[in-house]
């Protein structure tokens, strides 16, 4: 079974290179990658999260919104009934990993972060091995 992986970007942000190379780096590595676009709300993100019925969802942030952001994808995930995994990475300063995985995030990356770790990270929540 081929992994199925949506990246969004959620909000303003309008910073796109990270998320090209993760989701080209993804596709490389196997997986059917759904890239919504920029300036996605995240109740669009649920959406197609749900219509693509994706095994995890990616959110790339950069804009300093992830705290806001964020939780309102897993909230507008769980309104739909799905429990799709979401992993984050940008800038995302240590201290606020742990507020995003209470907040129900699988997985966090930030700068510098290995496609390798990427990958795995993602297969593992996928069960695809």
């Amino acid at each position: 079974m081929t992994t199925r992986v949506l990246v969004a970007k959620v909000g303003l942000d309008g910073h796109d290179r990270g998320i090209n190379v993760i989701a080209r780096s993804l596709r490389d590595a196997g997986m059917e990658v759904v890239y919504t676009g920029l300036f996605q709300t995240p109740e669009s993100v649920a959406r197609t999260a749900v219509d693509e019925d994706v095994d995890v969802v990616g959110l790339s942030i950069l804009s300093g919104a992830h705290l806001t952001l964020v939780p309102l994808v897993i909230d507008a995930l769980r309104g739909l009934d799905a429990a799709i995994p979401v992993v984050v990475g940008g800038i995302i300063p240590q201290e606020d990993v742990a507020t995003l995985r209470d907040a129900g995030v699988a997985a966090t990356f930030g700068p510098g972060a290995s496609m390798d770790d990427i990958v795995a990270t993602i297969e593992a929540m996928s069960g695809a091995h």
